[in-house]
């Protein structure tokens, strides 16, 4: 099954509330993700913040032509579980 995204939207510096084509809705943060010369502008957060759902690819996407597919962040942890353990 191919899976797209059907709504974005940003909610922090680097994470997105997305939801599928099958109707998951989760929360994602990229900043691990975000490494290399494409995705290096996405860590200023205003930046991060242009993401848009691309209508061809229909995934999220970013004017600089950086994108993720969506099958990747489908299979992302949510962001809930990625928090960093207190010290």
């Amino acid at each position: 099954m191919i899976i797209h995204i059907t709504k974005i939207q940003v909610v922090g510096a680097s994470a997105l509330e997305l939801t599928f084509d099958n109707g998951v809705c989760k929360r994602v943060n990229l900043r691990r993700e975000l490494y290399g010369p494409i995705f290096e502008p996405l860590r200023d957060p205003a930046y991060f913040a242009k993401a848009y759902l691309d209508a061809d690819s229909r995934t999220v996407a970013w004017p600089n032509g950086a994108d993720f597919a969506p099958d990747f962040l489908y299979e992302m942890q949510p962001e809930e579980t990625m928090l960093e353990p207190a010290l």
